[in-house]
């Protein structure tokens, strides 16, 4: 990736707390305009990366460059970055226009063009005219535009957002995604979202980023980290899968697949990359059911969860040293809990990694 199209680019960035080690040497490029989120569970690491990039927090190691620049002793004003908090701390005191333009009042902008720049800002985020409301008077996704457009109106290279929408609740947190998302949109920042929110993340980011454990596990597409998951961690914190322990013979072509199971299930793989002990990932909807015998192994559908066109099914194995099966199924919704079915897998969607 040349310069010319590189907003943020972190090197090798460690960050170490005594004997923790928060983040461990990980790379990751932001483009110029891009939605980009750091997305992994609690304690992986992700907000500690945000504050390093935001200057709140010094590397231990290695380097962060914004629009080429090296900032790692650089102090969080002297960045052209903003941060919206999961916090919003607007002060309750002031109006909506007073909030907004608190920062340019602070480097000393003129009236004029503080006018300005809130009116032009107020009016990306949908909220013209509540210039003189005060906090309290609006509604949680309001206050939570209000925010965006206070971290927006510095104009900053690149926009940090730090969980601003986990204390919404569901309904609001999806319609402050499509706000989000248009908000992105009308701007020319590049938005650096942090979440533990797998939905928010894979709707709302050009790419995104899957750390665990201070490491990166996969940087790519929402449908490349869905569709072809790098590791088996990725695999299952993304979306739902199945796991199966089995082992890869390499004196078969096709590869094949032999599940740690009291019965005897090998299944042909299309390819695999990995031989010896692994560990098998298959989406649910890549399990179909067929009548008993028929599939590759057979088992009990113990459970179902009605969703509308879709309806996922439990299916208990028969070798109840196999695990249970998670089946989404299209249109067939009116399977009796306890029918004997066979499960059948599409080894072509497998993804195999190593143990």
């Amino acid at each position: 990736m040349t310069a010319s199209t590189t907003a943020v680019q972190l090197k090798n960035v460690c960050k170490e707390f005594g004997e923790t080690i928060a983040v461990d040497g990980i790379d990751i490029d932001l483009r110029h305009g891009e939605f980009f989120s750091l997305l992994g569970p609690s304690g992986c690491g992700k907000t500690t990366t945000l504050r390093m990039i935001s200057g709140f927090e010094t590397p231990t190691d290695g380097s962060i460059r914004i629009e080429g620049e090296d900032v790692v002793h650089r102090p969080p004003n002297k960045r052209n970055t903003n941060l919206v908090f999961q916090g919003l701390s607007l002060f309750p005191h002031m109006t909506v226009a007073e909030n907004v333009g608190y920062g340019l009042e602070k480097e000393g902008v003129t009236a004029d063009e503080r006018e300005r720049l809130i009116e032009k800002y107020l009016d990306i985020v949908d909220l013209s005219g509540y210039d003189e409301r005060k906090p309290q008077d609006l509604s949680g996704g309001q206050q939570q535009r209000v925010a965006i457009a206070r971290a927006l109106v510095n104009e900053p290279d690149i926009l940090l957002l730090d969980e601003p929408l986990s204390s919404l609740d569901r309904k609001l947190r999806q319609q402050m995604q499509v706000e989000l998302q248009e908000i992105h949109d009308r701007v020319e920042s590049t938005f650096f979202y942090v979440t533990h929110d797998q939905d928010v993340a894979m709707s709302m980011s050009d790419r995104l980023a899957v750390m665990n454990d201070g490491q990166i596990e996969q940087i790519g597409s929402p449908k490349q980290i869905y569709r072809e998951p790098a590791t088996a961690f990725v695999a299952n914190f993304i979306g739902d899968t199945n796991l199966l322990n089995g082992t890869v013979e390499n004196t078969t072509h096709p590869p094949r697949l032999e599940l740690d199971a009291e019965t005897n299930v090998t299944i042909d793989l299309g390819e695999s990359p990995v031989k010896g002990d692994v560990i098998a990932s298959i989406r649910p909807e890549e399990v179909d059911i067929a009548e008993p015998g028929a599939g590759v192994i057979d088992g009990t559908i113990v459970n179902r969860f009605f969703h509308g066109e879709r309806t996922n099914l439990v299916v208990e194995p028969h070798d109840d040293s196999l695990p249970e099966f998670d089946i989404a199924v299209q249109g067939r919704t009116n399977l009796p809990d306890s029918e004997d079915v066979s499960v059948e897998l599409n080894p072509d969607a497998m993804s195999v990694y190593g143990q």
